[in-house]
């Protein structure tokens, strides 16, 4: 057994190191030591990967199952279980958001379970009933959070609860978006994405573009729950955090009221913009970094106008929330191509770089500390709405064919790709230091889009376009996972998969990368050429994340099972309408021909 297991590992030079700010020392102490799993992304550069390689190229094909836990809920699980060295796993389920502590040294046994929901409802008050109808794409949520003998919930109502760690009691519950009780849709808005925690900060977003939602990140103390900041994506100066002079895009100050202008009057309070995917933080530059989705609705006839900031990565003070720089990928968004996707910190080609996967079907790499485009290519081949990004503007060069809004209304604008649910979603990708690559779950799906007038109405649904998806040219497949160099902004190696690749990616020292597949397989391959060196079909089609960890010695990778998401809508709420599931439908129909509902923590080791 490598040192590696027994003892914590220096931190990796991806994650910026000792810096002016003091992070919450026990939680960088946790994500250093490659024992653990201690952050959903397992560190702040959202790398995921592990310097682990007990289990490694050379003997992972000899890996068995240790064990499987069931959560008891029959819907999409996104994310995937904390190891935080303690002795125990923390695990989530989708709907009605549930977690469980589970005992490593008794057989994995439930030392406690919590339950948000009591009696129907939410903490809010909100009837769960109520929240699964105004979840967009599925019941799922993306994970908990660890810091300061708490774990994490950010529940689909929007609460942010607060757990000890030691019993899973309440410490304490804030309403984030203050469900039901306020303007603006927040009676529509749900909590899906993972709590992000920095400093004394514990940071969440909020979903519901789909409903007219004007969506926000926002700060907590992480001792009491009380709001230190927040900012909103698209509104005043001082709602989005922003200094006209002094916050830049392109490298030049955004100027004054740099998002209220490119909306139709005040478009704005409705406008979307959700935050709910993959979060980092450069701790040298005292930076965090989020991406937010598509402004509401997807009729861009409507809305005229960049719509800024919907589309866009975001770098903040984490202490204020002031707006270092601000990048839009896709203004005038008229396809739902969310921005929300994880941001990866690493350093490419001697640049201290940020690599972000978009759904636009973008692979940008971008300069962290000051914002600058240095690539932006397709890393799906079959992409079609844009020929290139202007690099100096940094606008997508849109075929006037395949803008939905240059054909109109109630026209069918067809063979679009990437479809609505991107080139990639939010599974997110990983790097390796080992190759200098990224591993990249990826959509090779198409669409056809058609924008109608749609009024809002507070509380329900403000979409406004029907969509239709279906394999992109050149086969059946719906997938590929592929390694991509960021820095040439090509493609190394793909493998075709038959269903997209949604789940999470882990890339570790033992020179493998592993990924679920929607029929359920966990797959490990080898890091340099992609060659397929294990698989195992699990209980239900895999949207988790594949993490890994050590305990007593032995390293082990565990993955969530339990098939679902826009991509599984269908089957996960059982849909048959090809229109429906904003489209998803009819693309996946095939899907149950090949695995069931379930939710099912699948963990692996080495005989």
């Amino acid at each position: 057994m490598k040192s590696v297991l027994k003892a914590a590992a220096v931190v990796t030079a991806l994650v910026v190191g000792a810096g002016i700010a003091s992070a919450n020392d026990e939680l960088k102490k946790l994500s250093a030591d490659e024992n653990n799993w201690a952050m959903p992304t397992k560190d702040y550069a959202a790398t995921r990967y592990s310097k682990l390689d007990q289990i490694n190229k050379g003997n992972v094909g000899n890996m068995q199952v240790a064990w499987t836990f069931s959560t008891g809920v029959l819907r999409g699980h996104e994310g995937g279980p904390l190891v935080i060295g303690d002795g125990f796993l923390y695990i989530h389920t989708a709907i009605p958001n549930k977690v469980f502590k589970l005992d490593l040294n008794n057989n994995a046994a439930i030392a406690w379970a919590y339950n948000p929901v009591k009696g129907g409802k939410y903490p809010s008050g909100i009837a769960m009933d109520r929240v699964i109808s105004v979840m967009c794409c599925d019941n799922v949520n993306r994970g908990v959070a660890y810091a300061d003998g708490k774990i994490f919930l950010h529940a689909a109502d929007t609460s942010l609860i607060a757990l000890d760690k030691n019993n899973g009691k309440e410490v304490w519950v804030v309403e984030n978006m203050h469900a039901g009780k306020g303007k603006y849709a927040v009676s529509a808005s749900t909590g899906t994405g993972v709590p992000f925690i920095v400093k004394n900060l514990v940071m969440v977003g909020c979903s519901g573009a789909e409903f007219g939602v004007r969506c926000n990140w926002t700060a907590y103390n992480l001792k009491n729950g009380k709001r230190v900041w927040r900012a909103y994506s698209m509104g005043s100066d001082k709602d989005i955090i922003a200094d006209p002079n002094k916050t830049t895009h392109m490298l030049k100050p955004v100027g004054k009221n740099s998002s209220t202008k490119t909306w139709t009057k005040d478009q704005w309070k409705t406008g979307g913009g959700s935050i709910w995917g993959w979060y980092a933080w450069d701790e040298s530059l005292d930076l965090i970094y989020y991406g937010t989705g598509n402004p509401s609705t997807w009729n861009p006839v409507v809305r005229p106008g960049d719509n800024k900031w919907s589309m866009t990565i975001m770098a903040r003070d984490p202490d204020n929330g002031k707006a270092a720089w601000f990048y839009q990928m896709t203004p005038y968004d008229e396809w739902d191509y969310d921005g929300v996707n994880e941001m990866i910190l690493a350093d490419v080609a001697g640049r201290k770089a940020l690599v972000h996967f978009d759904r636009n079907g973008f692979a940008y790499t971008m300069d962290r500390a000051t914002g600058e485009l240095l690539v932006a290519e397709f890393y799906d081949p079959a992409s079609n709405w844009a020929t290139h990004v202007d690099m100096k503007t940094g606008r997508p060069q849109v075929i006037p064919a395949k803008s939905t809004a240059t054909q109109g209304e109630n026209v069918n604008t067809k063979d679009i790709c990437p479809a609505a649910l991107g080139s990639k979603d939010q599974q997110p990708a990983a790097y390796s230091p080992l190759t200098g690559l990224f591993y990249v779950p990826t959509n090779h799906v198409c669409m056809d889009y058609e924008p109608f007038k749609v009024d809002y109405v507070a509380g329900n649904a403000y979409v406004g376009a029907t969509l239709s998806m279906f394999p992109a040219p050149g086969g059946t497949h719906l997938g590929a996972f592929i390694a991509w160099d960021a820095a040439k902004g090509k493609i190394v190696w793909s493998n075709a998969e038959p269903f997209s690749v949604w789940s999470g990616v882990l890339t570790t020292a033992g020179g493998i990368a592993c990924v679920g597949t929607l029929e359920g397989y966990l797959k490990c391959v080898d890091q340099k050429d992609g060659k397929e060196l294990y698989n195992f079909k699990t209980p239900s089609g895999i949207i988790g994340n594949v993490n890994t960890w050590a305990h007593n010695g032995k390293q082990y990778i565990g993955v969530l099972s339990g098939v679902g998401g826009w991509a599984g809508i269908g089957l996960a709420a059982g849909l048959t309408d090809p229109t429906a599931g904003l489209g998803a439908v009819g693309a996946y129909a095939a899907l149950s021909n090949f695995t069931q509902l379930g939710g099912v923590l699948t963990v692996f080791h080495l005989p």
